[in-house]
């Protein structure tokens, strides 16, 4: 083959070369002997046929990235297996050769040094650490006071952990020790000090020992049975992960390759899984019991997992734990955060504003510190495997725009709860009318602004982080505004309603807790949309009237009101004294505390307003305040009734005469008719 390469590289330079070239070329110099060899043999007809003879080269057959990522990922999780096993091969070696050295370096020959060191840290460490909570509970006994509060629990809890970390870590720093042996007592107290000090939150959490008066309540809602197994579970976990972290750690100084390191920490997350898997079937059910196909749902993801770490597929395994562990975490840490500021006991402007900052800020905390991990990670497995720059600017983009959400969140919580608040104090009662006035506009504009700023707040989010990605958002902004036009053309009656509903704000026609009434639809305005006003009828029924669709308003909820009332009385009846009698009912009504507030003129007769078929008819009026003309218009009536039953006064009632068909009686009947009428216009003659 390497003949045939040759033979065709010489002739393409042949054929390439021009025909005058060569003759200067062989005018020049005479060719090498070699060359004329070479020459002779491509001139030979039995080459020439057997050249002739071959077929073409086969095409190189094309590729996906997808495709080639895939076989690449492929090929890297076989090489990891196969190191794996080679390992597990050769680990009872490294092992004797591990212990060899660890006897001769770290323990000097003298088995059980390192455990002698270790137990005398920890004694010295337990020792001021006792020596200080002894001190500290005789303060808290002196002082006055009976309950421990969060604050001083957290002083309790912590500091004496802090103590102990000092007082065994000095003692061993205050000496010199070979390096190998400084190196594995110091891991092995680190890994001691890190499992208490998990031990320690997971008590303040939970609090699962005993009732003590002196404690606070524990900081998770749950019950006594799941704060015992949640805290016996969490203990042996963290025993497992930090025993596993501080031998596995220690293996390269030993001698151990990084596929026995690896072997060992995958034997250790065996422990890990077999607790967790235990936390599936037996952890107790303090609201409801779980269906069996889900925790065998969540026992064959955490196997998954497991062998997703044994892939060394680090990213996707992160991307798993957060699945599964992220929006609980997040919940939680909300939960206890609310309980550290207070919960809702206080409704005060820095109160809200302090809770807001506390609850959401360690949110967005945990989610923070969770994207700077899987930041870390995927930039480790990127420069292992060599990413693509624009792959790095999407994912580097991506994880950015989860701490811009985060940040707006916080933005978005923040203004929501100063709007709460501002609504809060404009749904006080009392005040002067000009108050009262500008808080029911308050009221109307501050959820639309509210809305409006959601919708600002997102858009700007959005553009910040396509900007991120490296996405040119400039004729983003520019296509928006022409599809923008080309949706306000399709959709005229949406921006008729929007634009109508601005000037209905900006014209004050209305607010929330008013009544008003247009066309078919009447109603107490109980809130806005951008494009609706939502009107609860007095019977219950809520309308939704788009804006464009309200025309002339009639409000009858502003200033003043006046009610207009009728009563027929009979002809006899003496209609001075009737309007004495209303108009003392009117005075006694303004004077009423129950509705002196809300009369601004009170009850009286107009006079006579015409003359019916069955008495004089009667016009009274009353100016109130909106909305209590109702109330004070019963009350009235009931006691005109009462004032005329007593004076002798008859409401006039539609009645039928049947006679038996004599003249005499009818025309009697008529002629009385006429008299009862021109007594009563003497009378009305009279009055007026």
């Amino acid at each position: 083959m390497r003949i045939v390469v040759a033979v065709a590289a010489a002739l393409l330079m042949l054929a390439a070369m021009p025909a005058g070239a060569l003759a200067q070329q062989a005018d020049a110099a005479p060719p090498p002997e070699k060359v004329k060899q070479l020459l002779d043999l491509l001139n030979d007809p039995d080459v020439k046929s057997w050249l002739q003879s071959r077929p073409a080269a086969p095409a190189a057959p094309e590729s996906s990235p997808a495709a080639d990522g895939l076989t690449e990922v492929e090929a890297r999780i076989r090489n990891h297996i196969g190191a794996l096993k080679t390992a597990l091969v050769s680990f009872p070696q490294q092992l004797a050769n591990a212990t060899r050295a660890a006897s001769a370096d770290v323990n000097s020959g003298r088995p059980g040094t390192v455990l002698f060191i270790l137990a005398v840290l920890i004694a010295v460490g337990y020792g001021a650490e006792r020596l200080f909570r002894h001190l500290l509970h005789r303060a808290r006994r002196d002082a006055p006071g009976g309950a421990a509060e969060q604050p001083l629990r957290l002083l309790t809890d912590l500091v004496p952990l802090l103590v102990f970390t000092l007082a065994s870590a000095g003692l061993f720093l205050a000496f010199d020790w070979p390096p190998l042996l400084r190196k594995v007592v110091l891991t092995f107290l680190a890994a001691v000090i890190l499992f208490r000090l998990v031990r320690t939150v997971a008590r303040l959490l939970l609090s699962p020992q005993g009732a003590d008066p002196a404690r606070p309540p524990r900081m998770v809602d749950t019950d006594d049975a799941s704060a015992r197994f949640w805290f016996s579970r969490v203990q042996m976990f963290a025993a497992i992960f930090f025993a596993g972290w501080a031998i596995a750690s220690l293996m390269p100084s030993l001698g151990f390759t990084r596929e026995a390191r690896q072997l060992v920490a995958y034997a250790f997350g065996l422990g890990l899984l077999a607790v967790s898997i235990d936390c599936v079937w037996r952890r107790p059910h303090f609201r409801a019991a779980p269906s069996p196909m889900k925790g065998w749902l969540l026992t064959f993801y955490l196997i998954i997992l497991w062998f997703v770490w044994v892939a060394e597929l680090v990213g996707l395994l992160w991307l798993g734990i957060y699945a599964l562990l992220l929006p609980k975490a997040v919940s939680g840490v909300g939960r206890i955060a609310d309980t550290l500021a207070g919960g809702h006991g206080s409704t005060t402007l820095w109160a809200m504003i302090t809770r807001v900052l506390i609850v959401r800020g360690a949110r967005a905390l945990v989610i923070a510190l969770a994207v700077a991990w899987l930041t870390y990670v995927w930039q480790l497995t990127a420069a292992a495997v060599g990413e693509s720059e624009t792959a790095r600017r999407v994912v580097g983009g991506l994880l950015n725009g989860i701490i811009i959400l985060l940040v707006a969140d916080l933005l978005w919580q923040l203004s929501k709860a100063l709007i709460a608040h501002r609504m809060e104090v404009t749904a006080e009662q009392g005040g002067t009318p000009e108050e009262m006035a500008r808080r029911g506009r308050l009221r109307t504009l501050l959820p639309i602004f509210r809305n409006a700023l959601g919708v600002f707040i997102a858009i700007v989010a959005v553009l910040t982080i396509l900007s991120g990605m490296g996405i040119a958002i400039a004729p983003l902004i520019a296509g928006a505004g022409i599809f923008g036009v080309a949706i306000g053309f399709g959709s005229q009656t949406l921006v008729k309603d929007i634009i109508s509903g601005v000037f209905f704000m900006l014209d004050d026609a209305f607010r929330v807790g008013e009544y008003i009434q247009s066309g078919s639809y009447k109603g107490t305005v109980e809130g806005f949309s951008l494009r609706s006003v939502r009107l609860r009828h007095q019977r219950g029924p809520i309308f939704t009237v788009p804006f464009g669709q309200l025309g002339a308003v009639q409000n009858m909820s502003r200033d003043w009101v006046i009610e207009k009332m009728t009563l027929t009385v009979t002809y006899d009846s003496d209609v001075e004294q009737a309007r004495k009698i209303v108009k003392k009912i009117g005075q006694e009504l303004a004077q009423d505390p129950e509705f002196a507030e809300n009369t601004l003129s009170p009850l009286k007769m107009q006079g006579v307003d015409s003359f019916g078929e069955s008495g004089i008819v009667l016009r009274m009026k009353l100016m109130t305040k909106p909305g209590t003309q109702f109330t004070i218009k019963r009350k009235a009536l009931m006691m005109i009734k009462k004032a005329f039953d007593e004076n002798g006064i008859k409401l006039a009632t539609p009645t039928v005469q049947v006679s038996g068909g004599a003249e005499e009686a009818t025309a009697a009947a008529a002629q009385e008719t006429r008299r009862r009428r021109r007594k009563a216009t003497e009378l009305a003659a009279a009055g007026e």
